[in-house]
């Protein structure tokens, strides 16, 4: 009689126990599924929300304004950094020739990319629309054999009086030849180069995709000659620019004898360089029937040109010869980081 208690305490610890593991296999089974249900889709929701969110690094910003040297309304598209309007900090800036390719060029994919990668500085980009594309890309100094590129000295005044300074006043952007770039395509990179070229204390940089450096001042038939008729090529063999990097007194810089001081710091004059990209496709032509398609001759001769001035592939040069290549925007665009990361590439 004595053990009916603690039989029945045992008993009633067992049915209690039994209860317990009853209601959770309940609540295993049937409630928290329920519960997990209902809460799924809210979960599932926030991640895909947050995996599905745009990355946007930039900022596309279209603008346009008179220009009097070119009698035209130029049309620019300014692209900057994701930052841009919420710091104060000044930006590097590349300024590109046929800025109404963008689109077809897919820089906001381009940028995504190497911002992502974190391989380049941010910057700002200045695209240019072209407007009389023939006749204001070119060399400044000369026009071609057809009279093609007639406009490019008046072009070249736009880009140093009129939108350097507007971009200057308009945007954060750093002033110095150490900071300022400029590229282009076919005859665009032509005109880029032409630009830098002469202006080597406003810019530090060009990259010319497929520049057309065939530019000459004979038709082929008019007992054309390679070494005298290529118009850029002559023009970098008699310029004044050379790749030593030689130094200037910085006393010149001013007049007042109270400002100079005893033993004035020689400074570096300022050399470009040069980042130059040929396609194996880009055209068909060999006029001297050498095997080597005129667009990569006449790149490569002009690095010979560039050479003989003292410039230094590694150093002052980089060329970028794509196999399978076109003279268009798709390869100009799969080859644009290399040149992104070559002019803005963060330092190590």
């Amino acid at each position: 009689m004595k053990k009916e208690p603690e039989q029945k305490n045992q008993n009633g610890q067992k049915d209690s126990k039994s209860a317990f593991y009853f209601f959770l296999l309940i609540y295993q089974s049937t409630i928290l599924p329920a519960f997990f249900v209902f809460l799924f889709p809210l979960k599932a929701f926030t991640v895909l929300k947050h995996v599905d969110t745009t990355f946007e690094p930039v900022i596309r910003q279209e603008t346009s304004f008179h220009s009097n040297a070119l009698h035209r309304t130029v049309v620019l598209d300014v692209v900057l950094p994701a930052d841009y309007h919420h710091s104060t900090r000044s930006y590097k800036v590349l300024y590109m020739n046929d800025g109404q390719d963008l689109k077809r060029l897919h820089m906001t994919e381009v940028l995504e990319k190497v911002y992502r990668s974190a391989q380049v500085e941010p910057f700002v980009l200045v695209a240019i629309h072209c407007g009389d594309r023939i006749q204001e890309y070119g060399t400044a100094a000369q026009a071609d054999y057809a009279h093609r590129g007639a406009k490019a000295g008046a072009y070249t005044n736009f880009v140093l009086n009129e939108l350097m300074p507007y971009i200057q006043e308009n945007f954060r952007v750093l002033i110095g030849a150490e900071n300022t770039a400029f590229c282009g395509f076919s005859l665009g990179g032509l005109s880029a180069f032409d630009i830098v070229w002469h202006h080597p204390g406003l810019f530090g940089k060009v990259g010319a995709f497929s520049g057309s450096f065939w530019w000459r001042r004979r038709a082929y038939e008019n007992h054309y000659d390679d070494e005298n008729d290529r118009i850029m090529h002559r023009l970098v063999r008699l310029s004044p620019v050379s790749g030593l990097q030689s130094t200037v007194d910085d006393s010149s810089k001013t007049e007042n004898p109270k400002q100079q001081t005893a033993n004035p710091k020689p400074q570096t004059q300022n050399t470009p360089q040069f980042w130059l990209q040929t396609g194996t496709e880009d055209e068909k032509d060999d006029r001297n029937n050498n095997g080597v398609i005129d667009s990569i001759e006449d790149t490569l001769d002009l690095i010979a040109e560039l050479e003989k001035k003292g410039f230094r592939w590694g150093r002052d040069i980089r060329y970028v010869e794509v196999k399978g290549g076109h003279h268009n925007q798709a390869t100009w665009s799969a080859i644009m980081p290399d040149f992104l990361i070559w002019a803005f590439g963060k330092i190590k």
